[in-house]
């Protein structure tokens, strides 16, 4: 986990200019210019705001959803977990295990978009000329797939995986609250003008893998909470198995 941290600090504070690619690799674009951008992410494009204020009131909206999320979420799993008479470590445990999903899912993020290259929306349709000049240069072709998003589903997924495993009776509420604001930040950041539809679905898509992978595969373990429940995930060559006493 500390291995991951390092990493994605580092390429996003002191080598992202190193990193990220001048020019787009992936740019929707034919080869005379013309734009070839697909039919789905064509229609998506109408959620993108039309003005400079409105981009950037999505872009904020995102953000300030995307910082407090998580704040929210691990305050609702150690109210569930305490509730459920788990004890102070296992919540630290359950902890560390989302933000191993969180830190996976962010450094596979920032590898597949410094490889993809691909131009974001709102770069997309400035002139040539301007390019060069936006506000971050080094972030204009990292649209493919958007990492707020990725994070956002493989916290909630995570949390809830977690909480299900562990037999927290309020578990429920992680879905029916976490799911629509993870989403949330995904359209926000599509009315930013910051990615299309696809980088979404692609980052919700494999944000809730690893929200499920890690708990599921890597941290098979019998439940503690609550009294006379307990679950027990393995995994094998054909795939993972739940048993459970009750």
């Amino acid at each position: 986990m500390g291995a991951a941290a390092v990493l994605l600090v580092g390429s996003e504070v002191l080598f992202k200019e190193d990193l990220a690619p001048a020019t787009c690799r992936w740019c929707d674009r034919a080869a005379d210019g013309t734009d070839s951008l697909n039919r789905l992410d064509r229609w998506g494009r109408g959620l993108t705001g039309t003005t400079g204020a409105q981009r950037q009131r999505a872009g904020n909206w995102s953000n300030i959803v995307g910082g407090l999320l998580p704040l929210g979420t691990l305050g609702a799993h150690y109210a569930f977990s305490r509730q459920a008479g788990a004890s102070g470590a296992v919540f630290l445990q359950d902890t560390g295990i989302i933000v191993e999903s969180v830190l996976l899912s962010a450094v596979l993020n920032q590898a597949t978009k410094f490889i993809a290259g691909r131009e974001r929306p709102f770069v997309h349709v400035l002139p040539e000329a301007q390019k060069p000049f936006t506000e971050h240069p080094s972030d204009n072709n990292l649209s493919f797939y958007s990492g707020h998003t990725s994070m956002m589903f493989s916290l909630v997924v995570s949390a809830g995986t977690v909480a299900h495993l562990r037999g927290y009776p309020h578990q429920p509420w992680v879905w029916a609250v976490g799911l629509p604001l993870a989403t949330s930040v995904g359209l926000l950041r599509m009315g930013a003008g910051k990615h299309y539809l696809t980088d979404v679905a692609v980052g919700a898509a494999l944000g809730t893998a690893s929200g499920l992978a890690v708990p599921l595969l890597l941290h098979g373990r019998t439940s503690s909470a609550p009294e006379g429940l307990s679950l027990q995930v393995t995994a094998g060559p054909r795939g993972a198995a739940v048993a459970g006493r009750f």
